[in-house]
């Protein structure tokens, strides 16, 4: 990472953390920020559910919720851009503040409540880009106060499903009062059957991907995991943000309410991961999301299972050239380890 981007990196954690998150999303968008490739490690690519993926590694859903930045990430280097969580109407989240830095244990906690624009605006600043190639997924979720968000996640994908590669149902947020309702085996079922009929209806075909919390037990993970692979998703995204608070943590914030993120859900979302390829027996792809810091915890979470990663906090402590370093490590380690390509080393560790 260069002088410049290291020094702003700083400067951003010394304000409070949303303002700073909005600031980096404005300096993207206005073009400041790394200029990288996607495809400069030919290693790196893969094709998958019948995408081109130049590298695996993306920025997690939540940073550019409203799509303003998506030129700016992908000129971070990254594989693919997913933007979002969208709800149908705008909706403005939970009352200020909500994410804090628990910088001790380089970790963060958010209460944020699916903060967005609404689809409208997300849809037109989507419908107008040039992806050139690079795959583009939307996070969906249901409003807050919906009675019906059945009908909220329905609507989302008939109108996303012409605009984005890959639609991921969030069915596991801890910040909103319907974040979780389709952790239900049942609603789930329900809900993945109409979401299936919505995107055939549509003329469009995106890849639909579910993502999951990591605060559940094993017994409801293989229902779950069983309703998603019959009604035949696509990926599934391990994991979310949690509400566990480790004993572990320092940070006078450690007891704030919210989603816990960074370096204390890696071990947590690692062993979620291994359970998930376990269970599917290594035949739908996985996002590895939690904890990646470095290129080390990246080649973790490929090892593991994972066929793509995403992070987010890591880049609050590591900065934007995060992802290229990961990058490199990762083409590292894949001739180090004699691996003809990324896909040949995903769920290496279980062979």
């Amino acid at each position: 990472m260069s002088a410049l981007h290291q020094i702003t990196t700083a400067a951003l954690r010394c304000l409070p953390a949303e303002t700073a998150h909005g600031l980096a999303l404005q300096g993207l968008a206005a073009g400041f920020g790394p200029r990288e490739r996607a495809d400069d490690f030919p290693s790196l690519a893969q094709s998958l559910m019948g995408m081109s993926f130049a590298n695996p590694v993306a920025v997690s859903a939540g940073f550019d919720k409203n799509a303003l930045a998506v030129t700016g990430v992908r000129r971070l280097g990254t594989g693919f851009v997913e933007v979002g969580g969208v709800t149908p109407r705008p909706q403005p989240g939970n009352p200020r503040p909500r994410v804090f830095r628990l910088a001790e244990d380089r970790a963060a906690i958010n209460r944020l409540g699916f903060n967005n624009d609404g689809a409208q605006a997300v849809h037109a600043r989507l419908a107008a880009l040039d992806m050139g190639g690079t795959p583009l997924g939307v996070n969906l979720a249901a409003n807050g106060d919906s009675a019906e968000p059945a009908d909220d996640f329905v609507a989302l994908v008939e109108r996303f499903a012409p605009v984005a590669d890959f639609l991921t149902v969030d069915i596991s947020c801890p910040n909103s009062s319907n974040g979780q309702v389709f952790l239900d085996p049942q609603a789930l079922e329900g809900l993945l059957a109409r979401l299936n009929a919505a995107r055939d209806a549509s003329g469009a075909r995106p890849a639909m991907f579910g993502k999951l919390s990591p605060d559940i037990d094993d017994t409801r993970l293989a229902e779950l995991i069983a309703v998603m692979r019959a009604a035949g998703i696509d990926a599934i995204t391990v994991c979310n943000t949690t509400t566990e608070r480790p004993a572990s943590l320092q940070s006078a914030h450690a007891g704030e309410r919210g989603g816990l993120s960074g370096a204390p859900l890696f071990e947590m979302a690692n062993e979620m991961l291994r359970k998930v390829y376990a269970m599917t027996g290594g035949e739908v792809p996985l996002v590895g999301v939690g904890g990646i810091m470095s290129g080390a915890d990246a080649w973790t979470k490929i090892r593991a299972g994972a066929s793509l990663v995403q992070l987010y906090t890591g880049m609050v402590y590591e900065g934007p050239g995060l992802v290229q370093a990961i990058k490199r490590h990762l083409a590292q380690e894949l001739e180090r380890g004699g691996h003809a390509n990324i896909a040949d080393a995903v769920g290496s560790e279980h062979r």
